[in-house]
């Protein structure tokens, strides 16, 4: 059953969304490795665990938001999402490879890289939002987006302003593209969403967006090493 509180108008319901965005800050940063991230003392394993786990996800982010939006459009649903979502599929076009370039600095060939398991987390995150994209609301990739994307705002040129300002990691300076890009990038694409998001008023549309920022939260902070540590296969 949907809530008052799941569905509104204007800048209450975006306000909702909002508030989703803002406690999965928190809950990254109560992450050990996140943490180190912030005050710019990852360790090189951490580092390279997450962004391989970054690449797992973000090479799919393409054809995930492409997905979406196509299946809305032939839905004949609120087009203004659905070109939302074609956009951001072009603007995330690519963004692996930012990865790869700062994991081959680091000394990971892109071989390695795909060599490397998963994280639940990771496949979590992609199975729930090819399930959204490909059979559930499509708009719900929206969710995903916003959170990460104002994630991406708060948090990810810091970390590359500290890794490059404390971290040891050799060749660090040449392996911080991934963040430093996103942190430009992100700030300007959220309040894009916002504005748009902020017109919305469909109940259904609403309530998947903001299950979805939901599910985001709970499963991003996995992608990091579980207790800062890098476990045994």
């Amino acid at each position: 059953m949907q809530s008052q509180t799941d569905c509104q108008t204007g800048t209450q319901w975006v306000a909702a969304l909002d508030e989703e965005a803002r406690r999965l800050v928190a809950a990254v940063d109560a992450q050990p490795d996140a943490s180190r991230l912030l005050d710019g003392t990852l360790d090189d394993v951490g580092y390279i665990h997450y962004l391989t786990q970054t690449y797992h996800y973000a090479r799919w982010s393409t054809p995930l938001l492409g997905e979406a939006g196509h299946r809305l459009k032939r839905l004949g649903r609120n087009p203004e999402l659905a070109e939302l979502l074609i956009q951001k599929s072009e603007e995330e076009r690519g963004h692996e490879r930012w990865l790869l370039s700062d994991l081959k600095n680091l000394g990971c060939s892109e071989g390695q890289v795909e060599a490397t398991a998963r994280s639940p987390a990771v496949d979590a995150y992609t199975g729930w939002n090819f399930f959204t994209s490909r059979s559930g609301v499509p708009t719900a990739v929206l969710g995903t987006a916003f959170v990460l994307e104002y994630l991406s705002q708060t948090r990810a040129g810091v970390w590359a302003e500290r890794l490059q300002a404390v971290s040891s990691i050799p060749n660090i300076h040449k392996s911080v593209t991934f963040l430093r890009s996103h942190g430009a990038l992100d700030g300007d694409h959220v309040a894009e969403m916002v504005e748009i998001l902020g017109r919305l008023t469909d109940r259904e549309d609403q309530a998947a967006i903001l299950l979805s920022a939901r599910a985001t939260r709970s499963i991003y902070p996995g992608i990091f090493r579980e207790g800062g540590v890098t476990l045994a296969r």
